[in-house]
């Protein structure tokens, strides 16, 4: 199977520095993920600015309740401009998660581009096709109306 692109973009009605502020503490993963995936935070980061080259431990439930370890990386970030986050060890034979931050009139855009590949080829692309791939803009859609409802209008 070849790496899958999914882009989600989002203006969030306060300024880039609030937006950054949240975004930037991995604690808060916990806010925008769907219950059913069961994400617990492993590493002890809380109260934690991310910062290049941090590791993050998860366990992760998402098929079946079936726990997962996933590790990713801070690999790059460049203060209330983006930061990139890469799979070390994890369910994703390509995980590579970019969030970029732009100031724009009425808040801040955040873009998301992330570059995934599920593995075991052809068994991989089927389960993509079923249910990864439905599962990944799920992830996402749940991310949007959580970030809606933590950051509303004024």
């Amino acid at each position: 199977m070849r790496p899958k692109r999914k882009s989600f973009t989002l203006t969030i009605p306060r300024p880039l520095e609030e937006v950054w502020e949240f975004f930037s503490r991995p604690e808060n993963l916990n806010e925008m993920t769907p219950e059913h995936v069961s994400f617990n935070i492993l590493s002890p980061i809380e109260g934690q600015e991310m910062y290049q080259g941090m590791i993050i431990q998860y366990q992760i439930s998402p098929i079946l309740n079936i726990p997962m370890n996933w590790v990713t990386e801070i690999t790059q970030i460049r203060k209330h401009e983006f930061f990139i986050d890469d799979q070390r060890v994890g369910p994703y034979a390509l995980w590579h998660h970019q969030h970029h931050f732009k100031a724009v009139e009425g808040g801040t855009e955040m873009t998301d581009i992330l570059h995934y590949q599920v593995p075991f080829g052809p068994i991989g692309a089927i389960a993509n096709w079923l249910f990864v791939e439905r599962m990944v803009g799920d992830i996402f859609k749940h991310r949007e109306a959580a970030i809606e409802k933590l950051f509303p209008s004024t």
